[in-house]
């Protein structure tokens, strides 16, 4: 057929030898063969045979299931193309087999996505926060991006109600700023007085710098009013739920975004809010 170059899995060197011997028989000319090693993922499956049957008998939801390792999970957790590009320029053909671990690739992803993603809050298992001792009405204006502030902000104004002002934070980090002053980021310091079914705390300051003094965590929020239901789909098929900023819904499927204190995500749909967890 006129074959000048056979690149291949080095499992075929055995093949090779008696291929040879089948062109000398009859005359012809054996063609230039370079044996490759296998490329694995430290994580995710590529045995074409186990996934074929986990995704008939239901195990996995499909080629891109994101425990896979198949180039559509890969593209539904987030990864670019010219990351995979870069990857494969880097690896080249070795003879010998590699295995790629998920912290190499993400770093080579997050170099690719990190100055076009934007920033959000998404607020996992979300508990209330009742503040007291508000003085007046708080704002927010948090950059969509650090690095590119010409795209603009997300601005909050949160009134309180009786000196009582009301939030939605992590429950996870609600209860480990149990009698600590924490910030609201872009919003206030507050005391944590009280972690139980809701969260009491009481207004500290609203300088930023005084935050950092006390070496308080910035935990993310958001309101009721401001925010919408959103899922993010792990990497283990679990699906992590809580609130996300109300502007989320003006993503497009596709889009890669940053959770702030969560990581990186690709949206996935919009109604009902969706993405699917990339790295962090």
């Amino acid at each position: 057929m006129g074959i000048s170059h056979a690149i291949r899995g080095k499992e075929h060197e055995v093949n090779s030898t008696r291929q040879k011997y089948i062109y000398d028989h009859f005359g012809w000319r054996f063609p230039e063969v370079i044996n490759v090693g296998r490329l694995g993922l430290e994580a995710g499956i590529l045995s074409k045979s186990k996934i074929r049957v986990g995704v008939e008998n239901g195990t996995y939801s499909g080629w891109d299931d994101p425990r896979l390792g198949t180039l559509r999970a890969l593209r539904r957790r987030g990864l670019q193309p010219e990351t995979i590009r870069e990857i494969m320029i880097q690896v080249g053909p070795k003879p010998v087999n590699v295995t790629l671990s998920w912290g190499n690739i993400a770093a080579a992803n997050r170099k690719v996505i990190e100055p076009r993603a934007n920033r959000y809050f998404f607020v996992q298992d979300p508990v209330e926060v009742v503040v007291e001792g508000v003085p007046g009405e708080l704002s927010a204006k948090l950059p969509l991006h650090p690095d590119h502030l010409e795209r603009g902000y997300r601005e909050y104004t949160v009134k309180p109600v009786n000196g009582k002002l009301r939030l939605l934070a992590p429950s996870k980090d609600m209860e480990q700023a149990r009698g600590l002053m924490i910030r609201l980021m872009g919003l206030a310091n507050v005391q944590v007085l009280k972690v139980g079914a809701s969260v009491k705390a009481v207004y500290h300051s609203k300088d930023y710098k005084i935050a950092r003094e006390e070496g308080a965590p910035f935990i993310h929020w958001v309101t009721e009013k401001e925010s919408v239901a959103a899922g993010v789909v792990m990497p283990d098929a679990s699906r992590a739920v809580g609130l996300a900023e109300r502007l989320c819904l003006s993503l497009k499927v596709d889009d890669m975004i940053q959770f702030e204190r969560f990581g990186y995500v690709r949206v996935d749909d919009t109604a009902p809010f969706v993405a699917y967890y990339a790295h962090n």
